[in-house]
């Protein structure tokens, strides 16, 4: 084929050429891509791998090439109780450490870190597949049926692009549940709660158990699960920034607002931090940097995992009542010198 017989397209986000008349299976292949390892949309459509070879691109498509990466995050007895399971749309886990799978220093150890964790629910990113370099897959590294997966939609700044990553991340791995991240802020990392809530609304309408990262506020908690949200996720402190829970009470206050589960999410930064969000009221925490950026992420991912159980013990056994101070032992009887 003649440079003349090639057209001009936006693959992944960039102008490239594209051979006239090439389809997608053809093309992919040509590139050393199994149709397996990636998931691939023609002007926003995904595209089913069935019929890859009569998609035939035109000139000025956008095509997007997709695959899941990490992302966003031994005693499995002890850790993950089979009396107190946490519920997430109907589904039961053990475990209420869900993890995520970016920032670790290679595969190995992440898989380490979410076998001490006992991670039942995992997060991973949806992003572009480099047609040049190839690469692993994710999937590949984690152990079969070990986990259920939640692709997340960071990096979204709009509904309509959360709602896009969303059923990228739908066909990438076969599940309808996903991580719903709209930013309204880029240096903060802020979310964007009313573009949050419209996204959760389409997305539940599109058949997807959506778990929203909102910001700690009661009402738009309230909005979210109004809007059909499988739990609500309210920030501890920035994304990626380890500064704990900075408003314990807004917690507790969107615990005792809503029905569904509340899983405090982001800024998480040690083990006692995970413990004060579950002591607070929450459900869950889901931690990835404290635990992938650890000088041991082994040894932290157990941690937090010990850490959860205590803060939800400590939740369900009812802590005492705060005082100015009160003598734990009486002082009737007590021998004095005079």
């Amino acid at each position: 084929m003649s440079a003349g017989d090639r057209m001009r397209v936006t693959l992944n986000g960039k102008q490239a050429e594209w051979p006239a008349g090439q389809n997608l299976l053809e093309y992919l292949r040509g590139r050393g891509v199994e149709p397996e390892r990636v998931v691939a949309a023609v002007n926003g459509e995904i595209q089913g791998r069935a019929s890859w070879h009569a998609v035939v691109p035109r000139e000025g498509d956008r095509i997007e090439v997709v695959q899941v990466v990490a992302g966003g995050s031994g005693a499995r007895v002890s850790l993950r109780p089979a009396d107190d399971p946490l519920v997430i749309a109907g589904v039961t886990f053990h475990s209420r450490l869900i993890c995520g799978t970016g920032k670790f220093p290679d595969a190995a150890t992440m898989a380490e870190a979410l076998e001490a964790a006992g991670a039942e629910l995992v997060t991973v990113a949806v992003r572009y597949f480099d047609l040049e370099l190839g690469g692993g897959s994710l999937l590949q590294q984690l152990r079969p049926g070990s986990y259920r997966l939640l692709p997340n939609t960071a990096g979204a700044y709009t509904a309509a692009d959360a709602v896009h990553i969303a059923e990228l991340g739908r066909a990438a791995t076969g599940t309808n549940w996903v991580k719903l991240e709209v930013i309204g802020d880029r240096d903060s990392l802020w979310p964007d709660v009313a573009a949050t809530v419209e996204a959760t609304a389409e997305l539940v309408r599109r058949g997807f158990v959506v778990l929203p990262y909102t910001a700690p506020d009661p009402v738009a908690a309230m909005h979210l699960e109004a809007a059909g949200a499988a739990t609500v996720m309210p920030l501890g402190s920035p994304i990626g920034s380890g500064q704990g829970v900075l408003d314990v009470a807004s917690i507790r206050r969107i615990a005792a607002r809503v029905h569904v589960p509340v899983v405090v999410d982001a800024g998480i930064g040690t083990p006692s931090d995970a413990a004060l969000a579950l002591e607070a009221g929450a459900d869950a925490v889901l931690v990835n940097t404290a635990i992938a950026r650890a000088a041991d992420p082994v040894a932290m991912a157990t941690a937090m995992a010990l850490a959860v159980r205590a803060g939800r013990l400590g939740r369900l056994a009812g802590r005492m009542p705060a005082a100015a101070a009160n003598p734990s032992t009486a002082t009737a009887g007590v021998p004095r010198l005079e």
